[in-house]
């Protein structure tokens, strides 16, 4: 009885062309549920079968200082989604994104597209599978968390940014653009994203590096004894970033240029106040990486996010130790071999000789 009401396949059929929401979790089910209050067709779909449940049967409860609502788009599982998709917003975790495309590379129409709504590259994983010409850029930077099934916590308004990978301008960009607009009224359009995704991955790294101890964002970027090696992090990136004919854009107080090489200590830090100033702001205090690691208890995305960067610097040259570091300890603390801690950050000083 339970299985019968799981699929409901006539439910799904009800709508034709439907925003497939690929991964309902703390930015998917947000931003899910944000368009289906503005009437867009939804489907959020969802491995976690105690979330799609309670999304049937209670309805999506967005929390928090944003907005207060509950509505009940159409919910499934990853084997319950029809045929075909021309509209996929690809929304898992930076490393569930290759599991995630066997099941959508098939279901996905020969004129349809999957907007990567993560944190990452995996605009090159998504790319290498359906082609690029069905592979969007999308950046996001708002802050949200999965409280419980059918219940998740939209922290602040970040900035949402989406682009062609060609940097291309057409119908296409321009209907996702404002379909966009109903969940952040700012997103823009940019010929640029793969700047936006770079400088995201240099911030990344940085939220990583807070995630090593149990304090809050803020806390960690504004502690002065590990300031230089937070500088340090983000100019590992930015380096690889540079070399590879990137042209980094700034997003919600984190400017990338501070953090290139050469660029002036006291660029990087106003940088760095600036986003304690944004965090601050936010009701969400620690990362999502935090979350894995101190709730969860699972793996997170290092591997699929923060581990490229020295894999990409090594093929042009540029050696990131900090970078390499970073994902040994996040590691550790992944496999219980160290704790969440101001002394397992202040072991990525040390690595850099502080």
């Amino acid at each position: 009885m339970e299985e019968e009401r799981l699929k409901r396949p006539d439910a799904m059929d009800r709508e034709a062309d439907p925003i497939v929401v690929w991964g309902a979790g703390a930015m998917g089910g947000s931003i899910g549920a944000w368009l289906h209050r503005a009437g867009h067709p939804v489907l959020l779909v969802d491995a976690d079968e105690a979330h799609v449940r309670a999304i049937r049967e209670r309805g999506l409860r967005i929390e928090g200082p944003v907005d207060t609502f509950t509505v009940q788009p159409r919910a499934a599982l990853p084997h319950q989604v029809p045929r075909p998709l021309r509209r996929v917003y690809l929304a898992v975790k930076a490393h569930h994104t290759e599991a995630a495309l066997e099941d959508v590379a098939p279901l996905l129409d020969a004129d349809g597209y999957v907007l990567s709504v993560q944190n990452g590259l995996n605009e090159r994983t998504i790319a290498e599978r359906v082609g690029l010409r069905r592979t969007v850029g999308c950046f996001v930077n708002f802050g949200a968390d999965v409280l419980e099934p059918g219940v998740v916590m939209r922290g602040n308004r970040g900035a949402v940014i989406v682009g062609e990978l060609d940097g291309a301008s057409g119908p296409r960009i321009e209907e996702i653009h404002a379909t966009l607009t109903d969940f952040e009224p700012r997103a823009l359009t940019t010929d640029n994203i793969w700047g936006f995704l770079w400088a995201k991955l240099a911030y990344g790294a940085l939220l990583f590096a807070t995630a090593l101890t149990d304090a809050s964002i803020a806390e960690v970027l504004s502690s002065e004894r590990h300031r230089p090696v937070l500088v340090a992090l983000g100019r590992e990136v930015m380096h690889v970033a540079g070399v590879r004919g990137v042209r980094p854009e700034p997003f919600d107080g984190f400017d990338p240029l501070a953090f290139a090489p050469g660029a002036p200590l006291s660029a990087a830090n106003a940088s760095l106040d600036d986003l304690v100033t944004f965090n601050r702001a936010s009701a969400k205090s620690h990362s999502g990486v935090w979350r894995d690691l101190a709730v969860r208890k699972r793996k997170t995305e290092v591997d699929a996010q923060i581990a490229p960067v020295a894999e990409l610097g090594a093929e042009v040259g540029v050696p990131t130790p900090l970078v390499s570091r970073l994902v040994d300890l996040v590691h550790e603390v992944e496999s219980g071999v160290r704790p969440q801690s101001w002394e397992t950050l202040d072991a990525l000083r040390v690595s850099q000789g502080a």
